[in-house]
């Protein structure tokens, strides 16, 4: 009697603490919200894509001349040389001299570094695009995973202490039958050990419940005095529209789907064309220049505006031609690694081919075992039900003893559990199979 007065000491004071903390009521939507909003790899996905879309917006632009002012404030101090009637005097004075200039270059031919080096930025943009839609489904996937086990511990929990409430009402006929002399002492004492046992076992059900509700906040990054209330889903038995295609069919539609998957391929094609990029160095370069530029000098003892705009201005049009001969092969260094990036996207793309195959057959797998599990415990649960309301008669009745009772009820119990769990498993086995397609929803 004592250990059962600690153990519901304990019990009651992990409610109070749980009763203690902020509580937030949260669906799973609102779950999958806070966990985009919060999750720390994908908001930083998010943030690399921000460099990935001004990169496309660079490379496009790179078609454009480019147009620079450039402006020079400084002071000479000391000798300063002079032209004076065909003479050069040289003077020691303090000359200030403004000079500026407008340069404008335009590329016209360089091997095809603009077509090369925007194409394959506008894949790489694509290809983040895809990944970002994928890193969601990956944080609604492990949302749901820590949401449904915490919904199944919280189920778990309550057919626990269904169960000691039970023996306990279980506990009192038995005393009743002792009194009347229908049972022996033995028997009481054996059903007083078994309910100590089930306040065990709720206890270790309730720290389990708690240990995953936190683990959940954590991923959703809640306050750290703040436990969310889970609002339950409805666990439902759908027949999947994916269990009429066979395995093929299933592995083409995540072909399609895969966000990561086309990622990779869109990665693979954009490395190719930085290639064509990195070769282009090898070429001419042709480029078009104009240049403007205008000084102002202090030793001028004619106005600013005037020296600034009609006196020293000069402007140069023309066009440039760089031929590369030797460049310590830092041209081909830089095919090479594009060629190295190439090579290794190309073998990656085939490694996630393989695996996405294996990935859907496993899924596809698992998700008709689940069915098949579900099947199996809910007549399994129906048996249990059956067999325990017997025994319980018969050992009223006095022909069965209480080692076959509490067998009956232990059983019972299993198949309770069982069948929770497999409703459960069957729920996240269609998750699984979603995200594995590539078809879990993110729209939230």
């Amino acid at each position: 009697m004592k250990n059962t007065i600690l153990i519901l000491f304990v019990l009651g004071a992990f409610v109070g603490k749980a009763y203690g903390q902020d509580t937030l009521l949260v669906t799973f939507r609102e779950a999958v919200k806070i966990g985009l909003e919060n999750n720390v790899a994908y908001q930083s996905s998010v943030n690399d894509q921000d460099v990935l879309k001004m990169e496309k917006i660079s490379a496009q632009l790179g078609h454009l001349p480019r147009i620079n002012i450039n402006n020079n404030l400084y002071r000479q101090t000391g000798q300063q040389f002079q032209q004076v009637e065909g003479e050069l005097i040289v003077t020691d004075v303090q000359n200030d001299i403004l000079s500026s200039g407008l340069n404008v270059n335009l590329p016209i031919f360089n091997g095809g570094r603009r077509l090369s080096t925007t194409f394959a930025a506008r894949l790489f943009d694509e290809a983040g695009k895809k990944n970002l839609e994928r890193a969601a489904q990956e944080v609604i996937f492990n949302v749901a995973q820590q949401y449904l086990q915490v919904l199944m511990d919280r189920e778990l929990y309550e057919i626990a202490l269904q169960n000691l409430e039970n023996q306990k009402q279980q506990l009192m006929q038995i005393e009743g039958f002792v009194e009347a002399g229908i049972r022996t002492l033995s028997d009481q004492y054996n059903q007083q050990s078994e309910v100590a046992r089930l306040e065990t076992v709720a206890l270790d059900a309730k720290i389990q419940w708690e240990t995953d509700l936190w683990a959940l906040a954590e991923t959703l990054q809640l306050d750290p005095n703040t436990v969310p209330q889970l609002v339950p889903v409805q666990i439902e038995t759908i027949s999947s529209d994916y269990l009429a295609m066979d395995l093929d069919e299933l592995y083409e539609l995540s072909l399609e789907n895969r966000k990561d998957f086309s990622a990779r391929q869109l990665l693979e094609e954009g490395n190719k064309k930085m290639i064509n990029a990195a070769r282009s160095a090898m070429y001419p370069q042709i480029n078009a220049f104009f240049n403007y530029n205008t000084f102002y000098t202090s030793l001028d003892q004619r106005s600013f505006n005037e020296q600034l705009l009609r006196i020293y201005p000069q402007q140069t049009i023309g066009f440039s031609i760089n031929i590369p001969i030797f460049n310590n092969f830092d041209n081909r260094l830089a095919v090479t690694r594009n060629k190295v990036a190439f090579r290794n996207q190309a073998l990656e793309l085939g490694a996630m081919e393989r695996r996405l195959y294996q990935e859907t057959k496993l899924a596809y797998e698992n998700y008709k075992a689940a069915i098949k599990r579900q099947e199996a415990t809910r007549i399994q649960l129906s048996a249990a039900e059956e067999a325990q309301e017997v025994i319980r008669e018969r050992f009223r009745l006095g022909v069965s003893n209480f080692v076959d009772l509490a067998q009956a009820n232990q059983q019972l119990v299993t198949a309770q559990s069982d069948f929770a769990q497999s409703q459960y498993t069957l729920y996240f086995q269609e998750v699984i199979l979603q995200y594995a397609l590539g078809v879990l929803d993110v729209e939230v």
